[in-house]
């Protein structure tokens, strides 16, 4: 068909479903709404399609068992085929099997092995291949490696049926520019696919763009699937304005560029297909030769890189004294701004700042790292969980942090929301602090996850934390090991008040071959050391410690506890490259007590 002319494909299924009343996720439909996924496909056909989708693009099991429906991938992936054979009927269209991203992101950014997600892969499309699908289409992937999996799987199933693969491009102009969508097309040309092709996200606008770089990179045929244009938000669902006359002008565009397989994707309707279809009837798309030689993008390594932390210089140079403030709720910081010019004036290298410890509401850390930076001059290693953050706004907030000058981080994985001031608050997760401390590094390379360049090298010092007492000890040992393989710099630890836990923090951190900062608690009451043995994961206090401060009034268990800690930090002094030093409310003046006897 594609020597014949344009071959037009369909649009959206989840738009129109949603019009029909069905409640994502959409692929259950094909159990439990038959008709509605029938319709839908009758619709783009009588519309003029001849490449019907099947409706599966989330139907593997890592995704549907967020629904509870990880036990029904054959049934729907089944369904979905017969559905869409049974609207084709007597008519000449080809039936692609639609195959997504698993849904979860990949680690080491996510939680989702690439073994797990090649057997989900796997499994749906060896269904779609025994249900008898024409083509397998693999699209909206953002990752080329994810892609590469599902390519990797269909390969050992089928050597022989053809592949659609499509990447979902940002819309932004710097994609362009940096010559990713000319990069994808080589590299998926190298991988053999029959179709290459681009989808979702963004509108035909900008898609001519990145079709047009593709068609410079490869002569394989090409395939393009826009959204209409920009989602909104109406009645808490997203929406997309139909311009059916808009989209098919560009449909003509595409073909010039020579795109030889149109359809749509998120938003678009049988009547943005229907115009297509007019406008292309009878239409060839551009014979294209054999692609020119393609001026290579500036290399990540040729970026200017940013100025580094000061820390980043002292590091294996000088025993480094790192200091945790707490903040207050609401807005008066003057305690902090005091306690860190105090800090200053005793040595400290660094202060840190949480990121909403325990999932308390305090202020942004991004805002109040940077008013110590510039109004007391020194550096902060700021926290930065993964709790509250998309992947998109955790790259967003970790550029803004860089532009105001800090350099210094420590990726946290983030306490749950529930355990919180607001425990019915969404807890987001999207990766966890080893896929934070992959995007730091892809930074400190030139680019961001998406491999698009963010014109500079940025300079983050990245810090991970690491537990000897953890519940699983050999996980939290593998999860250092992948830390320092992503790219940290130095670990921090828990508060710890054993010696020989110490060394044994000291003989795992050394494996890895980064700089160590111990952690320090000074106690102050035999309730606090109660609390922290007890309820704090990751802490404990040896018996004798915690036997003597219940046998001690206030005063005496504060300077007990203060002794406690100026004798670990002596000790820790001689094994370790840094202290952490955490002082009960954020009281420098205890932090300074320990200082003291270090530098005395």
């Amino acid at each position: 068909m594609l020597q014949e002319g344009v071959l037009v494909a369909d649009g959206a299924m989840g738009t129109m479903l949603q019009r029909l009343g069905v409640q994502a996720p959409y692929e259950l439909a094909n159990l439990m709404q038959p008709d509605a996924v029938r319709q839908v496909h009758r619709s783009y056909i009588e519309a003029g399609a001849r490449l019907i989708e099947t409706n599966t693009f989330g139907a593997n099991r890592v995704k549907l068992a967020t629904h509870g429906a990880g036990h029904l991938v054959r049934e729907i992936n089944l369904a979905a085929v017969r559905l869409a054979r049974e609207a084709a009927g007597e008519l000449p269209v080809i039936v692609a099997g639609a195959v997504g991203p698993v849904g979860k992101p990949l680690a080491p950014i996510g939680q989702i092995a690439p073994q797990e997600a090649g057997e989900a892969f796997r499994e749906q499309i060896e269904v779609l291949l025994e249900a008898g699908v024409d083509v397998i289409l693999l699209e909206t992937f953002t990752h080329l490696d994810e892609l590469k999996i599902a390519l990797e799987q269909l390969r050992t199933l089928d050597s022989e049926i053809p592949v659609i693969a499509q990447k979902a491009f940002i819309e932004d102009g710097e994609t362009l520019a940096s010559g990713l969508p000319a990069q994808v097309a080589r590299t998926l040309e190298e991988w053999g696919v029959d179709v290459i092709g681009a989808n979702c996200v963004v509108g035909p606008q900008r898609m001519v763009g990145i079709l047009q770089a593709m068609a410079s990179a490869t002569s394989l045929p090409l395939s393009v699937m826009p959204t209409p244009g920009l989602p909104q938000y109406q009645r808490g669902e997203v929406a997309f304005e139909a311009q059916p006359d808009y989209f098919a002008q560009y449909g003509e565009q595409f073909a010039r560029i020579g795109v030889n397989i149109i359809g749509g994707c998120c938003g678009t309707t049988p009547a943005h297909i229907r115009a297509v279809a007019e406008r292309l009837q009878g239409v060839k798309p551009r014979v294209r030769r054999a692609p020119a030689r393609v001026v290579e993008a500036v290399k990540p390594e040729e970026l200017p890189r940013a100025e580094p932390s000061q820390l980043a210089g002292k590091l294996g140079k000088k025993y480094v004294i790192a200091v945790e403030l707490d903040l207050p709720r609401g807005l008066d910081v003057a305690k902090v701004l005091e306690g860190a010019r105090s800090l200053k004036e005793h040595g400290v290298d660094a202060i840190d700042i949480s990121d909403g410890a325990r999932a308390r509401l305090r202020m942004n850390p991004i805002a109040i790292s940077h008013l110590i930076q510039e109004q007391v001059g020194i550096e902060v290693m700021m926290h930065f969980a993964c709790r509250d953050r998309n992947l998109l706004a955790i790259q967003a907030d970790l550029l803004g942090a860089h532009a105001l000058g800090i350099r210094n981080i420590l990726a946290v994985t983030g306490d749950p929301a529930l355990i919180g001031d607001y425990p019915t608050a969404t807890s987001v997760f999207d990766i966890d602090s080893i896929g934070l401390v992959r995007i730091l590094r892809r930074f400190n390379e030139g680019v961001d996850l998406a491999g698009n360049s963010i014109g500079v090298r940025t300079a983050f010092t990245i810090a991970v934390a690491y537990n000897p007492l953890a519940y699983d000890q050999h996980t939290e040992d593998e999860r250092l090991k992948r830390k320092a393989a992503e790219g940290a710099h130095l670990v921090y630890t828990q508060p710890i008040f054993d010696i020989a836990v110490l060394e044994r923090a000291v003989e795992a951190v050394g494996k890895v071959g980064l700089p160590l900062l111990v952690g320090v608690l000074p106690l102050r009451s035999s309730r606090h050391a109660e609390f922290m043995h007890h309820e704090v994961p990751g802490v404990q206090i040896p018996d004798a410690i915690r036997k003597r401060l219940a046998e001690l009034d206030d005063a005496d268990a504060r300077k007990y506890g203060l002794d406690v800690a100026r004798e670990f930090a002596l000790r820790a002094q001689k094994m370790t490259q840094g202290i952490y030093l955490m002082p009960p409310f954020g009281n420098h003046k205890v932090a300074e007590a320990v200082i003291d006897v270090l530098t005395g």
